[in-house]
């Protein structure tokens, strides 16, 4: 009997986690695993069910905590899920594992409680809680009372004189939305504008209208971005798996007021840099103190940790130093994505991390294949000439997809913000709409910056070819959807830097 695996939220990495759950084998690790989306979007399950793809769903009364929670709860007892692993971060934060845990199921539920969530939910508690476990952050920190501007500009000042650049930062959830990075001194007042209007009604609600208004303020970290998809069981054995490079600006180039920071508009995994030795960095410096930590103030359960880091190299391109920008408790979107599309056992790691046996199953990892995956997103123009995403966004256009196509070009297509209706079809609901995700292997005798961008120009040329379209109301040849074109060169990049 398969062993039925939910995966919680509304977003493509539950989709796509899901799916490669249901339809990946395993050669070191039988089993039979069956991937179930705990209620997703209206668009998913019409579409899995076009494609005849291997997926389960459970829907939910609604998007809250307490829906989620019923949803789980009759699903475990009536035998419709053995495990469930929580996707969005919110979910936690709003204690949908207290919910579970209090009804008998806490054994069968992945991911950290209300009590362990200011991980991710309060950076600033996060950053203490990295200084207690010894786990490199910024140069340096601090805090300050965002409605004092004399105080956040003199920060600002110096920060930008010692360390080259500053990040504000709302310290509560954002959606990966809340840093704000200032490179010189004339950015920093509307950066600081911009930042209070977007988070206002945010702080008003947690702090009322005259009460401090808490902003994380760090120099910024140079060296290159990376993250780790940490895996953690109930006694605290970990498996990192395989590094993603996330491409977060909306558009290329560095991030700025015009250019800002998303939830993530594409990601190729493995991360260019990855090496061995990385890895073994990770492990010893933030994995194994963070959960170190968390067993000690007795917070430890089965949970996806997802710290966001600087790396640093020594003169002879080692990795020598890893630093903590933010610590994630949830899978990245979209980095989950092509992490998961390189593993083959999927399933088998999720059931050991709640059996307390993850030391045993290693990821059985395509070492051969690069993955890539970018995100479709609503782009400018409507009835109110919006600017399109992340800002205002145009909803409710009809898509066109050319489903044959995308299966000769072995390209799979995730659904995100989609809704569905019986009579129209699939239509637009903004945001995110879809990625387009898929494998290569690099072949003997060439480099992956090659096949990366041989990858690249195969999903390119899908989008060039409008073989997948948003309609535009005021244009039915045209194309809605935007993304971003350089996903994926850093390969290209890192085999020049590394040249001798």
């Amino acid at each position: 009997m398969a062993v039925k695996i939910g995966f919680v939220g509304t977003d493509g990495r539950s989709f796509l986690a899901a799916l490669e759950t249901s339809r990946s084998v395993s050669e070191f690790y039988p089993g039979d695993y069956e991937g179930v989306v705990v209620r997703g979007t209206p668009a998913m399950q019409p579409f899995a069910q076009g494609q005849n793809w291997p997926l389960g769903f459970i829907p939910t009364a609604d998007n809250s905590a307490e829906a989620f929670a019923a949803a789980l709860i009759r699903a475990f007892a009536g035998g419709e899920l053995d495990y469930a692993l929580i996707m969005p971060e919110a979910l936690l934060f709003h204690g949908l594992v207290d919910q579970v845990a209090a009804a008998g199921h806490g054994d069968k539920i992945i991911g950290l409680d209300r009590q362990a969530a200011f991980l991710e939910a309060d950076k600033i508690a996060g950053k203490e809680l990295c200084a207690e476990a010894g786990i490199p952050v910024a140069p340096r920190w601090t805090t300050v009372n965002a409605r004092n501007y004399k105080d956040v500009l003199a920060i600002c000042l110096d920060y930008l004189h010692s360390h080259g650049g500053v990040v504000l930062k709302y310290p509560y959830s954002a959606g990966g939305k809340g840093a704000r990075i200032i490179l010189h001194a004339w950015e920093i007042r509307e950066v600081y504008d911009l930042l209070l209007n977007d988070y206002k009604d945010d702080y008003t609600q947690l702090f009322g209208r005259k009460g401090p208004w808490p902003l994380l303020v760090e120099a910024r970290m140079s060296g290159v971005e990376i993250s780790f998809t940490i895996l953690v069981d109930k006694n605290g054995n970990f498996q990192i798996l395989p590094t993603a490079m996330d491409y977060p600006e909306r558009f290329e180039g560095p991030p700025g007021i015009n250019n800002p920071i998303t939830g993530g508009m594409g990601a190729i995994s493995p991360h260019p840099l990855e090496t061995p030795e990385l890895l073994d960095l990770a492990a010893r410096t933030i994995a194994r103190p963070l959960i170190g930590a968390l067993k000690v103030r007795g917070l430890l359960r089965p949970c996806v940790l997802y710290p966001g880091c600087f790396l640093s190299f020594s003169d002879n391109f080692r990795p020598s130093m890893l630093r903590v920008c933010e610590i994630n408790i949830r899978p990245g979107e979209p980095e989950f994505q092509p992490v998961v599309k390189r593993l083959r056992n999927l399933g088998a790691l999720v059931q050991a991390m709640a059996a307390g046996n993850l030391q045993e199953i290693q990821p059985e990892v395509r070492q051969d294949q690069l993955c890539l995956c970018l995100a479709l997103v609503t782009g400018p123009g409507g009835p109110k000439q919006q600017k399109g995403y992340p800002w205002s966004l145009t909803k409710g256009e009809p898509l066109e997809i050319d489903f044959d196509y995308f299966a000769k070009k072995n390209i799979t297509i995730i659904p995100s913000a989609m809704d569905w209706e019986a009579e129209t079809g699939l239509k637009s609901d903004g945001s995110r709409v879809a990625y387009l995700v898929a494998n290569i292997t690099v072949k003997e005798g060439q480099t992956p910056g090659v096949a990366a961008e041989i990858l690249r120009q195969r999903l390119l040329t899908a989008f060039d070819q409008g073989k997948i379209r948003v309609i535009p109301r005021e244009d039915q040849g045209g194309n809605r959807l935007a993304l971003r074109r350089d996903i994926g060169q850093h390969f290209k990049l890192a085999e020049a830097l590394l040249a001798q």
